[in-house]
């Protein structure tokens, strides 16, 4: 059986957004403002260096995030969300929408699993 060389649309999309830090990432930067390294490692404080790196380098690879180095000493490099990393805007925000609806009712599920054990 001979594999499709071309990937599948919604694995593609996937692939340029899945990760633990990615879509958070990506949230913080459509906020509007530029941030810096440290800034967005303060926003995200469990990230590791590393893995902020990674993830910024890929995003960036993706083109949807730009990395912008000024020639100063110290040196200062700012990232931002490009036009095409706008066009994630609303399915991210579809995406934190369900996830509040998710957490509140796995909550609600626990609440009256407690309730029921209890009685």
């Amino acid at each position: 059986m001979q594999r499709n060389p071309v990937p599948c649309q919604f694995v593609a999309a996937l692939d340029s957004i899945v990760g633990k830090w990615k879509p958070m990432i990506l949230y913080h930067l459509l906020q509007g403002k530029p941030l810096r390294f440290n800034e967005l490692r303060r926003l995200l404080p469990d990230i590791t260096q590393r893995m902020l790196t990674l993830h910024l380098r890929e995003l960036e690879e993706e083109e949807l995030v730009k990395r912008v180095i000024y020639p100063q000493i110290p040196p200062k490099v700012e990232y931002s969300i490009t036009e095409y990393g706008m066009s994630l805007s609303p399915i991210l925000e579809v995406l934190h929408q369900w996830g509040a609806s998710h957490v509140e009712r796995k909550r609600l599920k626990e609440e009256n699993n407690e309730q029921t054990e209890t009685h």
